[in-house]
């Protein structure tokens, strides 16, 4: 009887442990979401073949510093063509000019001359400007995220030959139920956690939707999928211990401690 009794003490104290210790690790499951970017892409004005790309995904870069150079042929011809037709006008303004301080000239020739003038003076100035800008340049400093053109291939207007990700444009995008948004306001700090992550990351909420949507896909489960959602966006506080694409966890309360609490010994 008396071992019987032993038994029923031993079970019920590991019960209530567990339960204690259930209660102590219990922490907040936070909101899902992944890290985004705001991407500066890098473009020629006019179609053309990559002849040089100086740089390599994951370099960075700083404003000003050449990326790429595209062939420039055709711009060259037109520059060379447009340079000939200024010459071509100075002469003619010149002639004019010369022609109206004699008195054997009219002012209306000579307009036309001056007016002749100024339009090759423009378009040179025009093909000089194409020229240049077969050369690109970064806009911002920051890091090449992906090359889509290289050495060799054809690109064409306005399509990026590479992309640059500022690290002030990293963003964090997150959804949370209305019963949730009162305790949201711009500018609050939230905690950030994932796999492998550092345990002190946070970010600072600058966007919340006015409108609800449903559940993205890309984080529903079946018992979420139905509900109204918000989005939030947020900036992290370390944007260089985060990777475009990766899913996070985000906790309303910044202080909430991601490891689990020990229990205390009474024996």
């Amino acid at each position: 009887m008396r071992s019987s009794q032993v038994i029923s003490v031993v079970v019920l104290f590991a019960v209530l442990a567990t339960g204690l210790a259930g209660c102590k690790e219990k922490r907040d499951p936070g909101f899902q979401g992944w890290v985004e970017a705001d991407m500066i892409f890098v473009s020629p004005d006019e179609a053309g073949r990559v002849t040089k790309l100086n740089v390599r995904e994951g370099d960075e870069v700083k404003v000003g510093d050449h990326l790429y150079s595209v062939d420039d042929d055709l711009q060259l011809a037109d520059l060379n063509q447009q340079k000939a037709t200024l010459a071509n006008a100075q002469q003619t303004y010149d002639r004019a000019a010369s022609l109206n301080k004699t008195g054997s000239g009219t002012q209306a020739n000579l307009d036309s001359a001056v007016s002749a003038l100024r339009v090759a003076e423009a378009r040179v100035a025009t093909s000089e400007t194409r020229m240049a800008r077969r050369k690109g340049f970064a806009p911002v400093a920051g890091t090449i995220q992906q090359i889509y053109f290289r050495e060799g291939e054809m690109v064409g207007a306005q399509r990026p030959v590479l992309s640059i990700m500022p690290p002030g444009n990293m963003k964090l995008r997150f959804f949370v139920p209305e019963t949730e948004l009162p305790k949201l306001a711009i500018g609050d700090t939230v905690r950030v956690s994932c796999d492998n992550c550092a345990a002190d990351l946070t970010a600072k909420i600058y966007f919340i939707a006015t409108s609800a949507e449903y559940t993205p896909p890309v984080i529903y489960s079946l018992e979420e999928r139905n509900k109204l959602v918000y989005l939030i966006q947020a900036r992290p506080s370390r944007p260089d211990a985060l990777r475009v694409g990766q899913p996070i966890d985000i906790h309303l309360n910044p202080k909430t401690p991601e490891t689990k609490t020990p229990v205390a010994d009474k024996r």
